[in-house]
């Protein structure tokens, strides 16, 4: 019964970021917000609500180890394998300025993270602890992220005045045949299955983590962060069939900057994480796989076939890893 509810947990899980993302995507399409607004903040906030949902469940249920697991497993998921795969179906061309930007600003962000979780190694103290103090600071590098989204957007409009003209129409039409109602029920529906089927997975995991002789950290970095990377895993290769390489790109990138500033922030300054010294190792892996996305995108501009091959099978190394230190 258990697995079941698990199951059923990661269904509603991933449904709802679906149906939040279709319903609160088309609100911003109505209000003529600009696309490019709506993929870094609004899909990627919708990719990454799973993560949200169940690390601040976790953290309020004293589950400290799922919710610090499940945010870096999933960024170490998003990528290389969710990454990998996108890019092995359709090489993903990084031309976009926003995107060249925004992976060092995730390299930034990752190492802010390895700072603040480094207390006992930095300050000699008797554990690793995200206070809310430092949930704060994380909240305000998300709040400079935003606003250097919104000046993005403002210059967009700017420059695309013809493409704008065309999303307008676009939208006009739209606007015909799309029902305010329908978009509000959608986005509100998939809120309420992200929440409830982040409980599920949280209860369940920890029981199945705990019966298995699993820590908090393993299943945070395996189970759940699988689980909670589906949308993403979707939403990608989804982009990628389309051809769409900046959006799947973009909506990695995003929902890897706002696992840790969104995510993170939110959770520690609702109730500090107590971090496992272990973990500390899969951070500074998190931020060895940024360098390396980094790298291949400013080298030859594009993540093909081959560096797709070198993320998938990354990940697979990294499992293994984790799977023999536990």
């Amino acid at each position: 019964m258990i697995y079941i509810l698990l199951i059923l947990g990661f269904v509603l899980l991933v449904k709802g970021a679906d149906l939040f993302v279709d319903g609160s995507s088309s609100i911003a399409r109505a209000l003529h917000i600009s696309p490019l607004l709506i993929g870094l903040t609004i899909v990627a906030l919708g990719t990454s609500s799973p993560e949200a949902t169940v690390s601040i469940i976790a953290a309020v249920e004293e589950n400290p180890g799922v919710a610090i697991g499940n945010i870096v497993g999933s960024n170490i998921m998003n990528i290389t394998l969710v990454l990998g795969v996108a890019a092995f179906l359709y090489p993903m061309k990084v031309q976009n300025e926003t995107i060249r930007k925004e992976l060092p600003y995730t390299l930034l962000v990752s190492v802010v993270l390895l700072v603040l979780v480094s207390d006992i190694a930095l300050q000699g103290a008797s554990q690793n602890l995200v206070t809310r103090g430092d949930g704060l600071i994380i909240l305000l590098f998300f709040v400079i992220f935003l606003y250097y989204i919104f000046e993005v957007a403002k210059r967009n409009r700017v420059r695309n005045k013809e493409e704008t003209k065309k999303q307008v129409e676009e939208v006009e039409q739209e606007q015909v045949t799309t029902s305010w109602t329908k978009n509000i029920l959608l986005t509100i529906g998939g809120l309420i299955g992200i929440i409830f089927g982040g409980e599920l997975v949280v209860n369940n995991a920890v029981d199945i983590a705990l019966s298995f002789g699993m820590s908090e950290a393993l299943v945070g970095l395996t189970i759940v962060a699988i689980g909670t990377s589906l949308p993403e895993l979707m939403t990608s290769v989804s982009a990628a069939l389309k051809k769409e390489s900046e959006i799947a790109l973009g909506n990695i990138v995003g929902s890897n900057i706002f696992n840790i500033l969104f995510v993170l922030g939110t959770t520690a300054v609702i109730h500090p994480l107590s971090i496992e010294s272990k973990l500390i190792v899969d951070v500074f892996i998190m931020i060895l796989l940024t360098v390396a996305v980094l790298v291949f995108s400013r080298t030859s501009f594009k993540i093909g076939k081959y560096e797709g091959i070198f993320l998938v099978v990354s990940y697979i190394l990294y499992t293994i890893f984790i799977l023999i230190r536990n």
